[in-house]
């Protein structure tokens, strides 16, 4: 179903291989797509200005102007977009990293084309299915006999889980918070939600009408975080082929949400605070400065004053980023939440997956109630969509529910007690085995920084499987 009414849907198709780009074409019009095809990043951004697509498949391998970089573009114009990338088995952390800044899903080459078709067609029901936002979905009572039925789905950008008394208190401070200018600090665990915090703000503030820009500062490379924020202008550096409008820019009468801020440079941290301070941007290779506005919402995992107390953080720049905190709990300390947002998980990866939502049985609840999580709302979406693909008669049960054991809860062998740097070792090897060893989202579930997990690599002398 199109968008677009009276209309099939409309695929740009973006790969530099002539025969790849061939084969995608005839199968998608095959399909009852109508396509659009180009053979690099800066041919498809003209096609895309030219005929607004409803979804992008891209190759993340381009010459010139990468997969991320079109990606990022793309984005940056139509944040609600669907792209689906393409890509070899030795970028697959890559496609995962896009995929968590927004991409819609990745399929790794080989594909399949039935895959993909039938990917293009649930992102495409997911894009013009009705909007329930009329309806907050109704949190089950909390407890080891609640069960977890299908109910209405949550509205995109709605806060999910609000029966605890801690993310009724958070509700509060967003509502006072949101009108504004002040920038906001969003502190909290990794996986409890930040992004989705931010995107409150904004929804709510007098920006809305504006653009949302995410910068994951944790994700892009410290060398090309500079050219991301502020742009830059041809032949700048080597790879500059053309001038590129930085992301603060791209942000102008809305909101910048800088995410995991902990991780920028020195450098950077200088060049932020100037933009703070006095509103402008210069970009990389420019001598001109422009004006900039744009509120600034960051967020951490990180204990900034501890950065700050080892050199590490600027303080001036702490306090221009903490106009407001706040502060998101994690999932240990919202529990009364749980049984929503499992619901939600399932009813939305079901929805995708074009199947009936599954319920969850009260006793796959009541372990839920029980786990430690962790790795929060993310490790709580993970363990659901995994339950969902596993279950069997569409109802979730304690054996479909793959949980790390709480090592707090495992003691060890008699003569065999664990020191401390014991427990960090077990749980640095869990978190990289669960991850397949990618390091970003070992990072994540930890809750520490990338920098922090490669120094604690190196210390315990860790290192990944053969073929990893």
């Amino acid at each position: 179903m199109s968008p677009n009414p009276g209309q099939d849907p409309l695929v740009l198709v973006v790969d530099d291989d002539p025969a790849i780009l061939q084969v995608l074409t005839a199968r998608l019009e095959a399909a009852g797509f109508r396509v659009l095809a180009a053979a690099s990043a800066e041919e498809a951004l003209d096609l895309a200005l030219e005929r607004p697509p409803d979804l992008v498949v891209s190759d993340l391998r381009l010459p010139g102007l990468s997969g991320q970089e079109l990606f990022l573009a793309l984005h940056r114009r139509r944040p609600g977009l669907p792209v689906v990338l393409l890509t070899a088995h030795g970028t697959i952390a890559d496609a995962v990293a896009m995929v968590k800044q927004g991409a819609a899903d990745y399929l790794t080459k080989p594909f399949d084309g039935r895959e993909l078709v039938a990917k293009l067609r649930a992102l495409l029901e997911r894009s013009v299915a009705p909007a329930a936002g009329s309806e907050t979905p109704a949190a089950p009572p909390a407890g080891p006999a609640a069960s977890a039925p299908a109910g209405p789905v949550a509205p995109p950008g709605s806060l999910v889980g609000d029966a605890s008394p801690a993310m009724a208190q958070l509700l509060a401070l967003v509502e006072r918070v949101a009108p504004s200018p002040l920038s906001v600090l969003i502190l909290g665990e990794s996986g409890v939600g930040k992004e989705l915090v931010a995107r409150l703000l904004h929804q709510r503030s007098q920006r809305r009408a504006g653009p949302f820009v995410v910068v994951d500062c944790g994700a892009t490379p410290a060398n090309l975080l500079e050219s991301e924020l502020f742009g830059h202008l041809k032949g700048s550096f080597t790879h500059a082929l053309r001038d590129k409008k930085g992301l603060i820019a791209e942000a102008d009468g809305g909101t910048l949400f800088l995410d995991e801020i902990g991780n920028i440079s020195p450098e950077m941290q200088t060049r932020l605070l100037r933009f703070l301070q006095e509103g402008v941007i210069r970009p990389v290779g420019g001598n001109r400065e422009s004006a900039v506005d744009a509120r600034v919402v960051a967020a951490t995992n990180a204990d900034l004053p501890a950065l700050i107390r080892r050199g590490e953080f600027r303080e001036d720049l702490y306090y221009r980023l903490r106009g407001i905190t706040i502060p998101v709990p994690p999932l240990r300390e919202r529990r009364q939440d749980i049984p929503a947002l499992a619901r939600h998980f399932a009813q939305d990866y079901a929805r995708a997956a074009g199947l009936p939502a599954p319920e969850i049985a009260p006793e796959a609840v009541a372990r839920l109630l029980d786990h430690p999580w962790p790795g929060n709302v993310r490790e709580l979406k993970q363990v659901i969509q995994a339950a969902a693909v596993l279950c069997r008669q569409g109802r979730v049960t304690p054996a479909d529910l793959q949980l790390e054991p709480d090592p707090s809860l495992t003691p060890a062998p008699e003569g065999e007690a664990l020191s401390l740097e014991d427990n960090e070792r077990q749980a640095l090897e869990r978190a990289l085995h669960q991850t397949g060893w990618v390091v970003t989202q070992a990072a994540e579930l930890l809750g520490i920084s990338r920098r922090a997990l490669h120094y604690k690599i190196k210390r315990y002398h860790l290192t990944p499987p053969p073929g990893r």
